[in-house]
């Protein structure tokens, strides 16, 4: 007699690797998908962004910030303060209970997704097996999340006790100062930014022709002159070439367009670029293909080994949080299902500046280089009631639009809540939008928020509330 039985289906296993924003995010979506889940991390849960990156960085902006704040507008305000100063053991005792905060969050949501966590450092034997200490672990799948760490000029004096990179900077137990600071990327500007409203004299020396390279060079203007205006030294075209103590400060020598110069300061911090943390696992080894030290994949972020997927910053595609997340999530996505989404397109990068920096999609460069025809509104944020009132009225917002249709390719924002906004603009380009449908959409007043509908009227010149452009 014949019988109709229905065999169970095997549940899937995946070991991630690294239990970073990008590490303990894929573990967590893996479970939920019903994959059994194993979790391995050398140092701490939350990885460099919770732990010194991200959160402890945004976390002392906001101390800097605010007493900026109070100090440059409690007289405009009303408000009489005096006595006011920085007590930097408390500041860093407030960015420690947060981080002391998360990271215990993102413990209990591991355990109570079933995800099994190991510590240690975990090493690839083949597409399938990791080792971690005396542990051998197998599973289906495999998914290297092991980051990135900061990368040093090998220079004379890059190894003074002085010099430091951003880890030893969210460590001090003083407030510096002077700073000299090598790098005028993100890191190195908002570290600026952060000790230039604590009163520490800063200077940024760049390589390049111009600061925060990734960002509009129309933004990037706007913010290297209001950081000049807050006493902000910023040396483009200035490469280092050697660092040496001289007493309790320390001096820098460069060629600075040029010429020899020198700069001098209490610390001298080093953030020049982070590289993947892909040396001593195992990667060569197994077989794994690296590109200049960072993880090859494809669109699935699979490896050239079947089953060993490798995300977020190992990977060198965009050394963002958010990004190492997004990955992660898709790549779950393909092995539990065979399907996935990831848009790079709708990755948005951020700079927590007062005000903040934050943009999603094509750039006015990108466009022009790939010939593609576009429009351009951008509306002034001295026109809008709430950025008036929030930050005196500085900043901008630019549109980008596909000159034909309309399309949002891309959008840029220097404002009061930039960070905020920019996920609107995200999802506008993730569906398309154009706009028409951005001006017919009714935004609440007074917010910043606004004026996203005012740039996208102006990319057609019909802004509500600027004056049109002269013919």
């Amino acid at each position: 007699m014949a019988t109709n039985l229905t065999m169970p289906q095997l549940k899937k296993s995946i070991i991630v690797v690294g239990a970073g924003p990008g590490g303990y995010v894929t573990a967590i979506k893996a479970a939920q998908m019903g994959a059994k889940v194993s979790l391995i991390e050398a140092d701490k849960v939350g990885g460099t962004c919770l732990n010194v990156g991200c959160i402890p960085t945004k976390a002392l902006i906001h101390v800097s910030a605010t007493f900026s704040a109070i100090k440059e507008q409690s007289a405009k305000l009303g408000i009489t303060v005096s006595g006011m100063d920085v007590d930097w053991a408390k500041a860093q005792q407030y960015k420690g209970s947060i981080v002391k905060t998360l990271v215990g969050g993102v413990e209990g949501l591991l355990k109570a997704n079933g995800v099994a966590v190991y510590r240690g450092r975990g090493i690839v034997k083949d597409a399938h097996t990791i080792q971690v200490g005396s542990e051998t672990l197998t599973a289906d799948s495999i998914i290297l999340a092991v980051g990135s760490e900061p990368v040093r000029i090998p220079i004379p004096g890059a190894d003074l006790p002085g010099v430091i990179d951003s880890t030893g900077t969210l460590a001090l137990t003083e407030i510096p100062k002077s700073f000299v600071i090598i790098g005028g990327g993100v890191i190195g500007i908002e570290f600026a930014s952060l000790f230039a409203s604590l009163g520490t004299k800063c200077t940024i020396v760049e390589a390049l022709p111009r600061i925060l390279p990734p960002i509009d060079a129309e933004i990037t203007r706007m913010v290297r002159a209001d950081l000049e205006a807050r006493g902000i030294d910023i040396l483009t075209d200035a490469r280092v070439e050697s660092i040496e103590q001289s007493g309790a400060s320390y001096t820098v020598h460069m060629n600075y367009q040029g010429q020899a110069q020198t700069v001098e300061g209490e610390k001298v911090l080093m953030c020049v670029g982070r590289r993947a943390m892909t040396q001593g696992i195992g990667l060569e080894e197994a077989g794994i293909v690296l590109n200049r030290g960072k993880i090859v994949t494809d669109d699935h972020f699979q490896t050239n080994i079947p089953g060993i997927y490798a995300i977020g910053d190992c990977n060198g595609k965009l050394m963002l949080a958010h990004a190492a997340s997004a990955q992660g999530i898709a790549a779950v996505n393909y092995i539990m299902t065979g399907r996935d989404s990831y848009h790079a397109e709708t990755v948005p990068s951020c700079i927590y500046l007062e005000p903040e920096v934050a943009s999603v999609g094509m750039k006015e460069e990108e466009l022009q280089e790939q010939g593609i025809a576009y429009r351009c509104g951008t509306f002034p944020l001295s026109g809008n009631g709430k950025a008036l009132i929030e930050a005196g009225g500085k900043g901008i917002i630019k549109i980008l639009a596909d000159a034909k249709y309309g399309q949002i390719l891309g959008v840029h924002i220097y404002g009061p809540r930039a960070t905020d906004l920019i996920a609107a603009a995200a999802i506008a380009i993730r569906l398309e939008a154009t706009v028409d449908e951005f001006t017919s959409t009714v935004w609440a007043h007074p917010t910043v928020g606004e004026a996203l509908g005012e740039a996208a009227e102006a990319v057609f010149g019909n802004s509500i509330h600027w004056p049109p452009k002269k013919k």
